[in-house]
């Protein structure tokens, strides 16, 4: 048989054809797997084949501009809009080329169809600002001024910035820093950045003390950019330019509209801006805390590696990172990644709790409390009373995990009065206390509150539902646990409570399906519990914890 078939002549070569539709279908699959640049690839390679098909061509616009392949943005929105199916952010995609290659009249009609769109008009008056200043052939200011004097109404605080990045483009670096100053005051990695921004402006102009007093603080960045500009003595500033202006303006743009919910346009515009200004960190910063909120984790890793090490973000870029592991459930990686950022002089809150976020994640509780009790003990007066609620609580978490109730207790009590008004913080320190048949009543209040804060949720409403087990009011308990399990099928315990609820009332049947459902979704540990119950009812063993 084999000596049948004619041998392939020396040297030739089988190339095997992949159809467009394969191709498509490899995109969408690496999509799916958080692979955008495999994804892009595939799309663009399914479009030169079918390039009249606008369907194709806008999902290999989007994949190109979350996969970070600027040229391939640039192109398909020009064939977009060519087509007459160019989508409203595409209008961006423009208008950065658009700036990049300094064609002024063409910038300037983008940004008149850009606030036709409507979508992003209130963008206009700042960009063509920025264009007047690039184009040099109009005041920038008056054109900024229809944006609004004083920054106020939509989008207010964006004149603000800008009006303060146009004083330090303009060489006005102590009315420029001053105008920072009024506006970033947080300890945000947004103002520090601004802060360093103005402080550089001020040291280039040879006014090293305004800049050592713009750096003034606490904080590691702070600290760490006042050295290096005091060993410098002058250095140049960074440039502000209308490419890092149109940048700053997209990150804080897709950082607000992702502070609401995460939406895939939230990325897309910290790609783009990215494309506006490949050098500015904050905007490869928020791309990679983006597209990790979207489960493209190696993408926003590798977009970590574009910050410059040792800048301002240098910090906050190791954090994300060990942030995103976290979130891919690399824990082990994540642990080797933190080792050493706590071991630098400046670790602070945020290092020391991801620490204990590790260990609670790999089921190491006893190694979790020393690691938030340090955080605890960096935290200061000026952390937000909620932030500190958040400490106490992992704290006391981790505490009661390790079996040490009473320190957890404490804790969790700690955590309530800072956060009167948090859900979470009540219904947890009200369920460990149910757990443990302890102080029912006031557990069933703290709970009581918890459930008045947030109605809808099905943890805390089977923690109600659980408390009025626990007193003996089992129309109550059936009545709220009934209406947690409908908010979450899946739910172990809540199917477990119900069933137990249903044994008590004689609903035998109704139990043992709860059960069953319980067993489905268990922790092994529980499950020779759930069986026997399913076997045997309460009398073989007792009520849930």
């Amino acid at each position: 048989m084999l000596a049948a078939v004619p041998a392939m002549p020396a040297g030739a070569v089988r190339t095997v054809e992949v159809s467009p539709y394969t191709q498509y279908v490899r995109a969408r699959v690496a999509d799916a797997a958080g692979n955008p640049e495999l994804a892009a690839t595939q799309y663009a390679a399914a479009l030169a084949a079918a390039p009249d098909d606008t369907l194709l061509a806008t999902r290999t616009y989007r994949e190109a501009v979350i996969a970070g392949d600027r040229g391939l943005s640039i192109r398909t929105a020009r064939a977009l809009d060519k087509a007459g199916a160019l989508p409203p952010d595409g209008l961006i995609t423009l208008l950065i080329d658009d700036i990049a290659s300094r064609q002024w009249k063409a910038a300037r009609a983008t940004v008149a169809r850009i606030e036709q769109e409507q979508a992003f008009a209130f963008l206009g008056p700042v960009v063509r600002a920025w264009i007047d200043f690039g184009a040099g052939d109009a005041d920038p200011w008056v054109t900024l001024g229809k944006a609004g004097k004083n920054g106020q109404g939509f989008a207010g605080t964006y004149v603000l910035e800008n009006r303060a990045l146009m004083l330090l483009a303009q060489g006005s670096a102590s009315e420029g820093a001053a105008a920072i100053k009024s506006i970033a005051s947080a300890p945000g990695i947004r103002e520090l950045n601004l802060r360093v921004l103005a402080a550089e402006s001020l040291a280039a102009s040879g006014k090293l003390d305004e800049a050592l007093a713009m750096l003034a603080g606490d904080e590691p960045e702070l600290k760490a950019q006042s050295a290096r500009i005091t060993a410098a003595k002058k250095s140049p500033a960074r440039a502000i330019t209308p490419e890092f202006a149109l940048s700053e303006l997209l990150v804080r743009i897709a950082l607000d509209i992702n502070r609401e919910r995460v939406t895939p346009l939230s990325p897309m515009l910290a790609r783009l801006a990215t494309f506006a200004d490949p050098g500015n960190d904050e905007a490869w910063l928020a791309t990679a805390q983006l597209l990790s909120a979207t489960n493209r984790f190696e993408p926003g890793l590798r977009a970590l590696d574009r910050i410059v090490p040792g800048g301002v973000l240098d910090r906050a870029a190791h954090v994300t990172r060990v942030r995103i592991l976290m979130a891919n459930s690399a824990h082990d990686k994540a642990l080797a990644a933190i080792q050493p950022l706590i071991a630098r002089p400046g670790a602070g809150v945020p290092e020391w709790s991801l620490l204990g976020d590790i260990h609670s994640a790999l089921e190491r509780p006893a190694d979790a409390v020393p690691a938030y009790r340090k955080a605890i003990d960096l935290a200061t007066v000026s952390d937000k009373d909620d932030q500190l609620s958040t400490l106490w609580l992992l704290y006391g978490s981790a505490l009661e995990q390790s079996g040490k109730w009473p320190e957890a207790k404490a804790a969790l009590t700690k955590a309530a009065e800072l956060a009167p008004d948090q859900a979470i913080v009540l219904n947890y320190l009200g369920y460990a206390q149910l757990e443990r048949r302890e102080n029912i009543a006031e557990a069933r209040a703290l709970i009581e509150k918890a459930y008045n804060i947030k109605p809808g949720d099905a943890a805390i409403t089977d923690s109600l539902g659980w408390a009025l087990y626990l007193q003996g009011n089992l129309p109550g308990a059936i009545e709220k646990l009934e209406i947690a399990a409908e908010g979450e099928p899946g739910g172990s315990d809540i199917n477990e409570h119900l069933g137990d609820a249903y044994w008590s009332a004689g609903r035998r049947i109704e139990a043992r399906f709860s059960w069953a459902a319980a067993r489905v979704t268990a922790e092994k540990e529980d499950i020779p519990r759930l069986t026997r119950k399913i076997d045997f009812g309460l009398e073989a063993d007792p009520p849930a914890p």
